[in-house]
Parts: C-alpha cells; sequence; structure tokens
C-alpha cells in the first residue's frame, strides 16, 4: 500500500514573532510618551536623543516590514494561491500606515528639538510628548487590526499553498534590509521562551554569539529610552 509524505510547511515563527515585537514596543512606546506628556516621567536631552534614535529604527523597521510584505510576500501568495486570497485591503493596510510612520518620525525630531539648548522647557516638551502619544497610540490601533487580520487571513493560506523554498526566500528579504544591532535583542525580549528555544535550535550557536554581541548595547538604549 503506497503511503503519502507529508508535505513539509513553512515555519512562520519567525514572522509571529516579528509582528508581536511590532505591536509590544508600540504599545509600550504610546505609554511611555503619554506618562511623560502627563508629568510622571522627566527626560532629559540625552534620554529625547535615544529616544528619537529609537523611533526612527522602529518606523525603518515596520515600514521595511510591510514593504518586503508588499513586494516578496505578495506575488508568492498570488503565484501559490491564486484565488484563494484577495490581498487588496492588507495592501490598503499598508499604505495607510506610511502617513502615521511619518507623524511618529516627525514627532521624534520635534521632542528631541524640545530639549536643544534655550527651548522653551518643561511645558513645550509635555505637549509635545502628548502630541507623539496620540500618534503612537494611532499607530498601535492601525498594527493590531492589521496584523490580526493579516494572521488570520494569510497564514492558513502560507500554510497550505506555500513551498518552503519560497517561504525562505521572503525571509531572507526582510532580514536583509533590517538593523540587525535593533532588530535581534528585541525579538529576543518579545519571543515566548519555546519560541526563542526554536530559534536556537533551527539557527544553532550562530544565533547565541550574535545575541551575546548584540545585547549589551540594545540593552544600554533600551534602559536610557524606557528608564531601568
Amino acid at each position: 500500500m503506497a503511503t503519502t509524505t507529508p508535505r513539509a510547511e513553512p515555519n512562520l515563527i519567525g514572522f509571529r514573532i516579528n509582528h508581536r515585537t511590532m505591536r509590544s514596543d508600540t504599545r509600550r512606546l504610546a505609554e511611555l510618551l503619554s506618562r511623560m506628556a502627563d508629568g510622571e516621567i522627566t527626560y532629559d536631552r540625552r534620554r529625547a536623543t535615544a529616544l528619537r534614535t529609537y523611533l526612527r529604527l522602529l518606523c525603518d523597521g515596520i515600514h521595511h516590514h510591510h514593504r518586503m510584505e508588499d513586494e516578496v510576500l505578495w506575488p508568492v501568495l498570488e503565484r501559490s494561491a491564486g484565488a484563494e486570497i484577495d490581498l487588496r485591503e492588507l495592501s490598503d493596510d499598508h499604505a495607510a500606515l506610511d502617513p502615521v510612520l511619518d507623524e511618529v518620525r516627525g514627532g521624534a525630531d520635534d521632542l528631541a528639538a524640545a530639549f536643544a539648548p534655550g527651548a522653551e522647557g518643561s511645558g513645550r516638551a509635555r505637549a509635545v510628548a502628548g502630541r507623539l502619544a496620540a500618534g503612537l497610540a494611532r499607530l498601535r490601533d492601525l498594527l493590531d487590526e492589521h496584523i490580526e487580520e493579516e494572521e488570520r487571513l494569510i497564514f492558513p493560506v502560507i500554510r497550505r499553498y506555500v513551498s518552503v523554498a519560497d517561504w525562505n526566500t521572503v525571509e531572507q528579504a526582510v532580514r536583509k534590509g533590517g538593523a540587525l544591532r535593533f532588530e535581534l535583542p528585541r525579538i529576543e525580549r518579545y519571543a515566548r521562551p519555546e519560541e526563542l528555544a526554536e530559534l536556537r535550535a533551527v539557527a544553532g550557536p550562530v544565533l547565541r554569539l550574535m545575541l551575546a554581541a548584540l545585547r549589551p548595547g540594545f540593552r544600554r538604549r533600551e534602559a536610557t529610552v524606557f528608564g531601568g
């Protein structure tokens, strides 16, 4: 009696953690800026500059991820699944995110400027922080809605129709343009223990060595931005 070898499915763990990282960091930053606007925490020029860098890296990472979906993943899905998937609304979501990302980048620049020598002082900084908090809240809500819908719609399609080789091509494209010193330690922060164990098993000692090299610098930046 003939037997059929089960079809190998793409491993979506990297995308799932990346999505969680974007959502969690945006939520965390929206809360930070809200507390700053309310006067609950005190900032200075050094911390505002570090926050600007962090927010730029976050926004650039989100934009890169969604651009790679548009340019690399969507064509793979259309070729593999055809009429099984309609990507128009998800593409529209990506377009809607761009102006919000620009707003957050601009708000980060304005906040750093509010702490520059000769700036008006804490009142201006708190007002700028309030606007930036609102922009981050909009970004948080858009990401939450978009990612939940994306995972609901396309993850089953990827598992059913996309080959492992095609999926590896997508993941390589996403990794290629990312800021590794920023993205990799954040994956470690937001991955669940069992997910991190799986990543280490797949990547081998290379992941452990890279995290050991990148972790200290990231944690210093994180402590400057968030405190602690």
